[in-house]
């Protein structure tokens, strides 16, 4: 499933605070950071960075997954359950 990417700004401007809109729920950023680093397969370094985000109203916690090389491809979006597994969710849009 492809997700529609909205961007105002680089994704790796995005920083603590700021507003990420996922389908109709409107997130806030509590970090932005490497999450692993990869090779590919000519052995360059590929980080996977990592967005944590929450609602404050609904007290959930999410995170978004991204290859700073491959975007569009792939971008990912987590829910935290149980204080410590990330479990996948489709979503259609995200926009920052």
């Amino acid at each position: 499933m492809s997700v529609k990417i909205i961007a105002s700004k680089p994704i790796s401007e995005i920083k603590k605070g700021d507003k990420i809109k996922v389908d109709k729920r409107i997130l806030e950023v509590d970090a932005h950071f490497v999450l692993m680093e990869h090779k590919d397969s000519k052995g360059k370094n590929v980080n996977e960075m990592a967005i944590e985000v929450f609602d404050a109203k609904k007290d959930e916690d999410f995170q978004i997954r991204y290859f700073e090389e491959n975007l569009e491809d792939r971008i990912e979006f987590f829910e935290l359950q149980g204080g410590f597994m990330y479990t996948p969710v489709d979503i259609e849009k995200i926009e920052w």
